[in-house]
């Protein structure tokens, strides 16, 4: 399995989506998080198996929450670009490709 590596903004987006959770309820930032950890789990198992968005970017979407992890599948890794909100404006995270 190839490890997941998180973009900074992504990590940053996770972690304020964890905050805010954990303000709305205690315990719900905690859910939140694993539930994005249980969601990476199944990205490594089989990467190509969820949908290509654009070009070679593909999206997983969380079970939980109305979160998506936006990625790519790279030769030593699996480079997560944005933990977004399914609502957010789409295509926000374009500018991490590299």
């Amino acid at each position: 399995m190839k490890p997941i590596v998180l973009h900074p903004a992504a990590e940053a987006e996770m972690l304020a989506a964890a905050r805010y959770y954990q303000n709305c309820q205690a315990g719900l930032g905690r859910r939140f998080l694993d539930e994005v950890s249980l969601t990476g789990k199944r990205i490594t198992e089989n990467p190509v198996a969820w949908p290509l968005i654009s070009g070679s970017i593909r999206r997983c979407l969380l079970n939980r929450f109305p979160f998506g992890l936006i990625f790519r599948v790279e030769m030593e890794r699996v480079y997560v670009l944005a933990v977004m909100h399914l609502r957010r404006e789409p295509g926000y995270w374009c500018n991490r490709i590299r």
